[in-house]
């Protein structure tokens, strides 16, 4: 999150999502845009997709810009870079097999939580590409079974998100539902199994779930660790057979045909974005002129 002022234009905020927390540092920047007369404030998220949220703040106009994914890519026109090992090896796999186990850049699970994933994944037995990062030291994540798993995915240290959940054969995001990630993973159409820890995180795995219907959310147990077979319970929803998969899916590719008519010229965020720009330079001629 961050703001964008000038003496003589409107303020205006470039906010994550609207159910973003506002952490100390930006409360005085909220506060100067109260101030302002019909502040705007430019949100990565389009009208379609959550049009109770836009309209919730009655202080601050909140213009909807998103998705902020590549329309190249949201479309289909933009192939991935076939050098990467990592696409390499998804090029091998059928349409819609593999899961995609990330949790950001940010977010560092316990060893437990490391191990009960991988086992849920074993267990799952379908192809999965992981993205476990580094130590701090450079050192990689000890897990008991890493052999086993690379036998039947990929773990990687890094990976273009974008590129992953474009490719063909990606069949399911395991997320912790960071609003970047979730809206990707929505406007790409890869159905989610949301896995939240902080934040804003909760509100977006419940929209997941409940609301957008292209996912299900885990439930911890009484120590808060997810364990392997809610993993696997999980997964079998969305990637394996059955009434509820088909229900995703079909959820999943109607998200992405809105995403892409807000995201194309005319469309909804286009619009949105075109008058913002076209109001400030009508703010300029008269800035110019006095």
């Amino acid at each position: 999150m961050s703001l964008l002022t000038t003496r003589d234009l409107p303020s205006f905020l470039l906010a994550s999502n609207p159910y973003a927390l506002v952490l100390p540092q930006f409360q005085a920047q909220l506060e100067a845009l109260e101030k302002e007369s019909n502040p705007r404030v430019l949100v990565n998220t389009f009208d379609a997709l959550e049009p109770e949220a836009l309209k919730a703040l009655e202080k601050l106009n909140l213009v909807s810009v998103g998705p902020l994914v590549p329309y190249a890519i949201l479309d289909g026109r933009d192939p991935s870079n076939g050098s990467k090992n990592y696409i390499k090896w998804l090029n091998s796999k059928s349409k819609s097999s593999v899961i995609y186990v990330s949790f950001g850049s940010l977010l560092v699970l316990k060893k437990q939580q490391m191990e009960e994933i991988a086992r849920g994944l074993l267990d799952c037995g379908r192809p999965f590409l992981w993205v476990i990062r580094a130590k701090e030291s450079g050192e990689e994540e000890t897990l008991s079974c890493r052999e086993e798993l690379e036998q039947m995915g990929m773990i990687v240290p890094w990976c273009s998100q974008v590129e992953v959940l474009s490719h063909p054969s990606l069949g399911c995001f395991v997320t912790h539902c960071g609003w970047n990630s979730t809206l990707e993973s929505l406007v790409l159409g890869v159905p989610m199994v949301a896995f939240p820890e902080w934040s804003d995180q909760g509100t977006n795995a419940k929209l997941i779930e409940d609301v957008w219907k292209i996912g299900v959310r885990v439930t911890v147990n009484k120590d808060g660790i997810v364990e392997g077979d809610e993993i696997k319970r999980c997964l079998e929803l969305v990637v394996g057979d059955g009434e509820r998969r088909e229900a995703i899916r079909r959820n999943a590719k109607k998200w992405k045909e809105l995403a892409m008519e807000a995201a194309k010229e005319v469309g909804s965020s286009y619009n949105n974005l075109k008058a913002f720009v076209d109001e400030i330079g009508e703010v300029n001629v008269v800035v110019k002129r006095v």
